[in-house]
């Protein structure tokens, strides 16, 4: 069964113009502020528009927010003092990510109803225990709960009730029938399965148990289909021309881009190095002059390896935090003696040092407001504060950890201090990936040998 797409009856309003008065424009350098309670600069901005229900003027409030964890988001909220109505939704500020994401949610306790969910339009929802599935473009966006997303789509079912029971209509037992299951469900009598497919990779769903990995949450990221391509309206690169070959390793190619932050055109650097004991890498960086935000990036300059690389480093010693590291965009992180894990893709490729690396898990891990705020759960507080001192102490040396990279792409590297002789703290292992971790990398899709036959049979 699926939800009917009327949740959302129309546009929240017409704009017709803006009021100064009401809308001071806000600052460039600081348009996408984060989610704060005590940010008391932080006011969404008010527009006088025409209500769709009445065709009286109402009240559009926009606010431009940052969540944590994610990215820049729009939320809008139309009200109208004459007839009541009131709409709210959200849009992503951001580009289509270059994959789509997928997020399972096993719900076991009541607890997890209240994690926070952002839902964008192009996402599909789906409940497997209950054969229920919202598709996608039937809703606006929104940010919003699991309790909620439940509760919108009861309310899109029972909106054309009355109608159908008014003409003894044969569905309309079956939908009430169906409503009371999706009731139930907010009891969590027992465990269910929550679904959020979003093709354009700006949904998302809360981990409450940061900076610990969350078992009841799997987030799955994959390359759209043609048929996903084309619903979201984007369009197949004609291929370009074949260069002419040549030697970039002497050379920092520059090309022109949008600042991150404030959208301002910027430059990005891009330089081919070669690692001592490792191989090829691609640096970019970008340094904005009009806000001075600045970002680096590095990608693997070859093939994806044939074994997975896993390497543990015994950190004994303040001199280990001085160890270059370079960290890819497959590669996931471990330390064990504080319980954390962090996952393929986050803080995206890095080429620094350990005392680098280390430095931006904390700063990612404790400035996060939905667990710092003012309703933060005091215990959470408390871990977040322990997992903050315990950094510090590996950072300064005071404190003994293994740290562990684990890229299934072969592609990280950590320094060994004593090449070309074996180092007696760190371990490198070689594995055979499983079939989970060729999918996550699509591999198990690509053909790399006797493919010219199958393209000449198709001819």
């Amino acid at each position: 069964m699926a939800a009917s797409g009327a949740v959302e009856p129309g546009p929240p309003g017409a704009a017709v113009a803006p009021s100064p008065a009401l809308a001071p424009p806000p600052a460039p350098d600081h348009l996408f502020r984060p989610i704060s309670a005590e940010d008391e600069e932080q006011q969404p901005t008010e527009i006088e528009s025409l209500c769709m229900n009445c065709y009286c003027n109402g009240m559009t409030r926009l606010l431009l927010t940052k969540i944590p964890f994610f990215r820049e988001i729009i939320v809008s909220s139309f009200s109208c003092e004459h007839c009541g109505w009131n709409n709210t939704e959200i849009q992503s500020a951001g580009r289509v990510q270059d994959q789509g994401v997928r997020y399972t949610l096993t719900v076991r306790a009541p607890e997890d109803m209240n994690r926070e969910v952002v839902k964008t339009d192009s996402a599909t929802t789906r409940i497997p225990e209950l054969d229920f599935e919202i598709p996608a473009f039937s809703q606006k966006g929104a940010l919003t709960t699991v309790e909620g997303l439940i509760t919108r789509a009861i309310s899109g079912l029972e909106q054309d009730q009355p109608a159908r029971r008014a003409n003894k209509d044969a569905t309309a037992e079956r939908i009430d029938e169906f409503i009371v299951k999706l009731k139930e469900l907010k009891q969590v009598a027992s465990p269910f399965t929550l679904i959020i497919d979003d093709p354009s990779g700006n949904s998302f769903v809360e981990n409450p148990h940061a900076p610990q990995k969350d078992d009841a949450l799997v987030i799955t990221h994959y390359n759209r289909t043609r048929h996903q391509e084309e619903m979201l309206g984007l369009q197949e690169e004609a291929p370009a021309e074949k260069p002419e070959e040549e030697d970039l390793r002497n050379e920092v190619l520059q090309f022109n881009t949008n600042c991150p932050e404030c959208n301002a055109p910027a430059q990005t650097n891009m330089k081919l190095v070669q690692i001592p004991h490792f191989k090829e890498v691609i640096i970019m960086a970008t340094n904005c002059e009009n806000c001075g935000h600045r970002t680096n990036e590095v990608k693997s300059g070859g093939a994806v390896e044939p074994l997975g690389t896993r390497i543990t480093l015994h950190i004994t010693d303040p001199s280990d935090m001085t160890r270059d590291l370079l960290k890819s965009e497959t590669c996931s992180v471990e330390i064990p003696e504080l319980e954390f894990e962090l996952g393929m893709a986050v803080l995206g490729g890095k080429f620094t040092t350990l005392e680098g690396l280390l430095k931006d898990i904390r700063e990612l891990v404790t400035k996060n407001p939905f667990t710092l705020g003012d309703s933060s759960n005091p215990c959470q507080k408390e871990r977040l504060q322990e997992f903050s001192q315990k950094m510090d102490q590996i950072i300064e040396g005071n404190m003994k950890a293994h740290f562990i990279m684990d890229d299934p792409a072969g592609n990280s590297y950590l320094q060994n201090v004593y090449a070309p002789e074996d180092d007696p703290e760190m371990k490198v292992e070689r594995y055979k990936r499983t079939f989970d971790q060729n999918e996550e990398l699509g591999l198990n899709d690509m053909k790399t040998e006797g493919y010219e036959a199958g393209l000449a049979s198709q001819r």
